[in-house]
This record gives C-alpha cells, structure tokens and sequence, in this order.
C-alpha cells in the first residue's frame, strides 16, 4: 500500500465524485479506480460503494478512511520535521473559525505572517461542530471556538479570550444617556440575529429564555455580513459578540451597548490533543500563546 494510495482515498472522500477527484489528484479516472481497488484486494474487504457514480464508502471504508487521514497527517508532519526550522517552519496552517470569530483571526496571525515568512494560512468560516469535525479527519489544523462544549473532552485547548454580548443599532438614539440595556427591552426591538444552529444564537436564546422572553427575529441569517447590512440599512438591531466591533466599518457606522444581565462565553484555540505537534503548528501556538487578546477585544467597546 502506497501513500499515493491514500491520498486517492481521500480526496474522493472529499469530492464524492471519481472524476472530480482524478483531476484533483491529476490522474486518470482508471488510475485512481484501480489504485483503490487495490486497496481492497490487499486489506480484502469493500471500501467503496459502487453504482453508476460515486455512491460513498462502506462502514469498513469509513474505518480505512479514519486511518488513511491520520497516516497522511503524520506523513505531513514527518515532511516537515525532516525539513524543520525552528526559526522558519515551512508550509501551510489550516484554521477554521466560527464566524463570529473570524474578524479576529488576522489579529491572532499576523505575527506569525510577520516572524515565519515561509508559513501561509488557509482561514475557513464554519460552525463549531464542522471545525470538530474536520480537526477530528485531519481536515483543519486548529480552529477558533466556544470552550463550553461538551465535545471538547477528545481536544486540546487553550483559553484566548472572554467574548461579551451587545445589542448593536445604527441609530443610538436608544442608548442615549445609558450604560446598558436589559434583555427585555432587547426582545421588544426588530431584531436580525444569527441563525438557530449557531452556538453563538444558542447562547443569546438562552439569554433570553432566562428573561422569561423568547423572540422571532425579523431576520435570520448565517453571515455576519448579512448582519451588518440588515443593522446599517434596514435598520433592524442585533446582538452580537463584542469582539465582532473588530470590524472597522462596523466601529464606524453602528453602536454598541453591553446587555445587562451581561453574557459572556469563553473562546479559545481547539486542537487535536496528540504529540508531538507538527513544527508548523508548534510554531504558530508560540505565537498565539503570547497574544493578550483580551486586552485587543476589550478596548473595542472603548473606541
């Protein structure tokens, strides 16, 4: 069995298509066919569920498939360690953030963009259970997410910032005079606030249901762009992390006014709790652990 192998295996599982992930591992469609059938003779079980097209992976593949992924991951790592250099580790960190999180992250990279001219980083926006999920299959490096998660026990962490909750507006006339606002009044508002299957829309519900108040947004949706615009144009309301101020347009054109009784959720770095850690993520948490991101994220509300 050939790494090269593996490598076929699983990017069709990433492709769901034997064509599509030929041309990704730029070999022909028999080539990759063959390559994983050979797989199967040498283990002597089904890895593939075949038809007319890709129909994915049997249960016994689905096991192949978790092993392939840690192989090809501990190959990488070996790449780099022959390789390594401490003061200019070399390749390419895949981060994934929750979005709330995302305006965040060239704050905790620059340094590194700066000290390791040889490093380069692939940033990906996605709910917390995907970030798991793909830190689990080897898919991501590191990623950016709530500590409160009972699916953290399997990971390694380490706590970079405590987030707290404002209702933002475009127009402040509402806040005239005021230090804060209760949930109560929050609810009453027009509302455009992240959808249901975020863990950030899980925290503020819940704050809310403590209130004794439960709320049908005007607006729901998945991106914090969206967000902006409904708040900045439409004149709708909403609530978010303070750290998501980090936004220039957003510090600019809309204000801010902490939520009383105050909401606060612990986000942190997620990785997977294994050794020894490839150079290039062994670097990049040096860097990361010297940041006092607290301090950056706190000063927003200041601006």
């Amino acid at each position: 069995m050939f790494i090269r192998q593996l490598t076929y295996l699983v990017t069709l599982e990433r492709e769901k298509h034997f064509g599509r992930a030929a041309l990704a591992c730029n070999v022909s469609q028999p080539a990759l066919s063959g390559a994983i059938r050979s797989i199967e003779q040498e283990l002597g079980m089904a890895i593939v569920q075949r038809g007319r097209r890709f129909e994915g992976f049997t249960p016994d593949g689905e096991r192949v498939l978790a092993w392939a992924r840690r192989v090809l991951a501990d190959c990488e790592g070996l790449r780099q360690e022959a390789g390594a250099n401490e003061r200019d580790p070399a390749g390419t960190l895949r981060f994934g953030a929750i979005p709330t999180t995302l305006p965040l992250v060239p704050l905790l990279t620059e340094s590194c963009l700066q000290q390791f001219p040889r490093m380069r980083h692939a940033v990906y926006t996605m709910a917390a259970a995907d970030i798991l999920r793909q830190i689990s299959n080897f898919e991501l490096d590191i990623g950016l997410s709530y500590l409160q998660d009972e699916r953290l026990r399997d990971f390694a962490t380490v706590p970079m910032f405590v987030e707290r909750y404002v209702l933002i507006a475009r127009d402040d006339s509402l806040f005239a005079g005021r230090s804060a606002i209760s949930w109560e009044e929050a609810a009453a508002l027009p509302l455009c606030l992240l959808t249901s299957n975020m863990q950030c829309r899980h925290g503020i519900d819940a704050a809310f249901a403590a209130a004794g108040m439960k709320v049908q947004p005007r607006v729901e949706t998945d991106s914090m762009m969206a967000l902006y615009s409904y708040v900045r144009c439409a004149g709708l309301y909403s609530i978010v992390p303070h750290s998501v101020l980090t936004l220039l347009e957003m510090r600019q054109e809309l204000s801010a006014i902490p939520l009383t009784p105050e909401l606060q959720r612990e986000i942190g770095l997620v990785m997977l709790a294994r050794t020894p850690l490839t150079p290039l993520l062994n670097a990049a948490l040096a860097n990361f652990r010297g940041l006092d991101l607290q301090a950056r994220v706190d000063a927003l509300l200041d601006c």
